[in-house]
């Protein structure tokens, strides 16, 4: 299935997308795209749906985050070889976990707004992983049925917040608007193999990004396993499982960060597209 939130900032409703494109209206069948909603009898129940008997939504609407009120928003650090490299940074010998605020959270779609005094706004496309069951110390082998499904995002970073301004990296990493999701979320059964999906990036029509997920050091399975250890996971829960190489800061022979009026864009094969236009903070 590929489910989505669409309507106003803070209002959105739950929508599925039929099989000709068209965002039909989920809100008779579930609240929202959140918590439980997302949990493997939710899921089933959905799925047994005729999409086109659903009320068809009008308009254009605004796309939302593809996920509701997200209680733990993890971030994976240094998980594509390459990009490690261009960071001048070791391959991590576990991976590196950090926190993103879920107020950051954002539509795909939505401006990135240019925290105040920033010098050094970076991009990063990602593979994100929606949890829909609750997780506990899991084996790798069973990590997966903890899963509903996958969906694009953009790790947004304020690097002179995250490297330069001591402690850890999350200051760089929850400033608002820096966490977009979306368009969709997309149920398992309709990504085979999250190992092997491509991805790319632009900045003003440049190509910054391409990669593959099939160059991460700790694949989604083991991600969702060792997480898991650390912190229980709840329905409704995302992590973003890194990047690979050509972000702003690794750039030579100097970094080409992003500026008021620069335009991105991102995608991931079988995840859909994203456009964020970066403005300055007003306020």
């Amino acid at each position: 299935m590929k489910l989505v939130r669409y309507g106003a900032a803070g209002r959105e409703k739950p929508g599925i997308v039929d099989g000709e494109g068209r965002v039909r209206d989920l809100s008779g069948l579930v609240p929202d795209l959140a918590g439980e909603a997302l949990s493997p009898q939710s899921l089933a129940k959905l799925a047994k749906v005729q999409a086109n008997e659903l009320p068809l939504v009008q308009g254009d609407p605004r796309i939302g985050p593809c996920v509701g009120r997200v209680g733990n928003f993890i971030a994976i650090g240094l998980n594509y070889a390459d990009h490690a490299a261009e960071a001048g940074l070791q391959v991590p010998k576990e991976p590196i976990i950090f926190n993103k605020a879920p107020s950051c959270i954002c539509g795909p779609n939505d401006d990135t707004i240019m925290p105040k005094g920033s010098t050094k706004l970076d991009y990063e496309v990602e593979l994100g992983v929606v949890i829909g069951s609750r997780a506990r110390y899991l084996d790798e082998s069973a990590a997966m049925d903890a899963i509903a499904g996958y969906c694009l995002a953009n790790d947004v970073s304020e690097r002179e917040f995250q490297i330069e301004r001591a402690g850890q990296w999350t200051k760089g990493k929850g400033c608002e608007t820096f966490g977009p999701l979306g368009p969709w979320l997309i149920t398992k059964d309709e990504i085979p193999d999250p190992q092997n999906l491509s991805m790319w990036l632009t900045v003003n029509g440049e190509a910054r990004q391409k990669g593959s997920t099939r160059t991460m050091i700790f694949g989604v399975a083991y991600l969702v396993s060792y997480c898991s250890q650390f912190m229980v996971l709840e329905p409704g829960d995302v992590i973003i499982t890194g990047t690979p190489p050509g972000v702003a800061l690794g750039m030579k022979p100097a970094p080409k960060y992003l500026q008021a009026g620069d335009v991105v864009k991102l995608g991931i094969e079988g995840l859909g597209e994203q456009t964020q236009r970066v403005v300055r903070f007003q306020g």
